[in-house]
C-alpha cells in the first residue's frame, strides 16, 4: 500500500471570516466552524482561540490534539469510521496541514486529561508547544454521561480538523513524502538478505473511557490483527482516552507515529519493515491472554526476526507489555521494549507493575512521577482549577501567584511511550 503525503507548512494560524491558506497563514472561518461544531445537539456552546509556540499560554484541560488532514485520492475520508464510511484508508494522496494541530479543550471529561504550557519549563516536556494550536474549546449540554461528553468531544476535535483541512484539498503542496508497505510476499522478495521487523502498536482499551477506535471500532472488541503503516496516517486508529495525559497516544500521536516513521526510515538500509501488528490491553486475564498469545501467534507466522513494542498507559497495561514480550521471545523472536517508568517522586519505586527476564532490551521514555513547577502564565485557554482534579496533581498543586507544582505525568505528550524515540541504536 503506497500513500502520499502533500504537505503544506503553516507559519501562523488566524481567525478569520472565511477558511483559507496562503503563504504559510491558515485563516480559519470563525463562526463556519463554530457553527458546524455546534450542530452536534450534544454541544451547548464553544470557543475558538490560537496558542503559539513561545508566547507565555498555558491550555488546560487538554483532551486531545489532532492535526488536520484531508483526503486528495484513494478511497474514503481521514478519519474512517466517524467522518465516512469505514473504508481501507492508507493509499492515494492525503494533503496535512503541517506545523499546526487542532487541540480540544473544555470541561473536564476526566481526572486524566493534561495541560500544555507554550513557554517555560513546561514546553520542554510536551512536542505539542512547537505547534502552532487551534484550540477548540466545547462544553456540552447538562445532562450527559462522562461516555456522552468524551464522544462529543472527541467528534468535535476530528470536525475541527477535517473542515480547516479541506482548503488545500486542492492546493500544490511545499513538499510530498511517498510512504510505502508492500504485500508480504514482495516485501520478502525485495530485501531477503534484512531482518524481518514488525511493530507490535499496543492500543488502550481497559475501558472506563480508557478506549482507542480502529475504524470506528472500540479496541477493546477487536482480536490483534495487522495493519499497513499508512492506515494510521489517514486517521484510521483515533484516541478515545482520558488516560493520563503522559502516557496518552493522542489522535496526532496516531497519525504521526514516530516509531513508524523510523522504521520507515531505516526501511532498506538496516532492516525491512513490514508492517504493524495492533493489540489491545483489555483488563481481565482471560483477555489478556488471548491477545498475547494471538500477538505471538502473528508474529512466528509472518517469521519476523524482531518486533519494536510500545505500550499505552502503565500499571495494568505493563502486564500486556511482558506477556508479549515474553511470548514474543519465546517464539525465537526478538523484542525492543518502549515504555515509561513510574518510580515514585524519588524514583526508588518498582518502575514497572510486571517484569520478565526476557525484557532485556528496554527503551526508557522517563519517570512520569518526577515532579515540576509550572511558572504562572499571562494567558490561561480552559479552566485552570482542573489542576488540583487531574492525575498528577493534587489539592496543593494551584498556587496563589498561578504557578503550578504537579507530576510530568499530567502534561500531555510528557513521557509517551511511542514518545518521539529515535531507534538509533536498535540492532537485530
Amino acid at each position: 500500500m503506497k500513500l502520499e503525503l502533500g504537505l503544506f507548512y503553516v507559519k501562523d494560524v488566524v481567525l478569520g471570516d472565511r477558511t483559507s491558506f496562503e503563504n504559510g497563514i491558515l485563516t480559519v472561518d470563525k463562526k463556519g466552524l463554530t457553527d458546524h461544531l455546534l450542530e452536534d445537539a450534544r454541544i451547548k456552546e464553544v470557543s475558538l482561540d490560537v496558542a503559539r509556540p513561545g508566547e507565555e499560554v498555558r491550555i488546560i484541560p487538554v483532551k486531545d490534539v489532532i492535526e488536520p488532514r484531508v483526503k486528495v485520492s484513494g478511497k474514503g475520508t481521514v478519519f474512517p469510521g466517524f467522518l465516512g464510511k469505514p473504508l481501507t484508508a492508507g493509499e492515494g494522496r492525503t494533503h496535512v496541514l503541517k506545523g499546526m494541530a487542532v487541540v480540544t479543550c473544555g470541561r473536564i471529561v476526566g481526572f486524566q486529561e493534561g495541560i500544555i504550557d507554550m513557554s517555560g519549563p513546561g514546553a520542554e516536556y510536551t512536542p505539542y508547544s512547537k505547534l502552532v494550536n487551534l484550540v477548540v474549546i466545547a462544553n456540552p449540554v447538562e445532562g450527559l454521561t462522562q461516555h456522552e461528553h468524551e464522544e462529543a468531544i472527541r467528534l468535535a476535535g476530528l470536525k475541527a480538523a477535517s473542515f480547516v483541512a479541506k482548503c488545500v484539498k486542492d492546493k500544490v503542496p511545499e513538499e510530498v513524502r511517498t510512504y510505502e508497505t508492500k504485500p508480504f510476499p514482495a516485501a520478502i522478495a525485495e530485501y531477503p538478505y534484512l531482518p524481518k521487523v514488525a511493530y507490535v502498536y499496543q492500543l488502550q482499551s481497559q475501558g472506563l473511557l480508557h478506549d482507542t477506535y480502529v475504524y470506528g471500532v472500540d479496541a477493546k472488541k477487536i482480536i490483534p490483527t495487522l495493519i499497513y503503516p499508512t492506515e494510521l496516517m489517514d486517521g484510521a486508529i483515533v484516541s478515545g482516552n482520558c488516560v493520563s495525559a503522559c502516557d496518552k497516544n493522542t489522535t496526532y500521536v496516531h497519525m504521526n507515529n514516530p516509531v513508524i516513521e523510523e522504521l520507515y526510515r531505516r526501511h532498506g538500509e538496516d532492516i525491512n519493515f513490514v508492517g504493524v501488528i495492533i493489540t489491545n490491553e483489555n483488563v481481565t486475564l482471560a483477555d489478556k491472554e488471548r491477545s498475547s498469545d494471538y500477538t505471538a501467534k502473528l508474529v512466528e507466522y509472518l517469521g519476523l526476526d524482531g518486533v519494536i513494542i510500545t505500550e499505552e498507559g502503565f500499571g495494568n497495561p505493563d502486564t500486556d507489555l511482558i506477556m508479549n514480550c515474553r511470548k514474543i521471545e519465546e517464539k525465537g523472536v526478538k523484542t525492543v521494549l518502549i515504555t515509561d517508568e513510574y518510580a515514585g517522586r524519588d524514583g526508588a519505586s518498582q518502575s514497572l507493575a510486571d517484569a520478565d527476564p526476557r525484557a532485556d532490551a528496554v527503551v526508557t521514555s522517563g519517570n512520569a512521577n518526577e515532579v515540576i513547577v509550572l511558572p504562572p502564565m499571562k494567558k490561561i485557554i480552559g479552566l485552570v482549577d482542573t489542576a488540583t482534579l487531574i492525575a498528577g496533581g493534587s489539592q496543593k498543586s494551584l498556587r496563589e501567584d498561578g504557578s503550578i507544582e504537579i507530576e510530568i505525568q499530567a502534561i500531555t505528550g510528557a513521557t509517551s511511550e511511542v514518545g518521539f524515540t529515535k531507534l538509533s541504536a536498535v540492532t537485530y
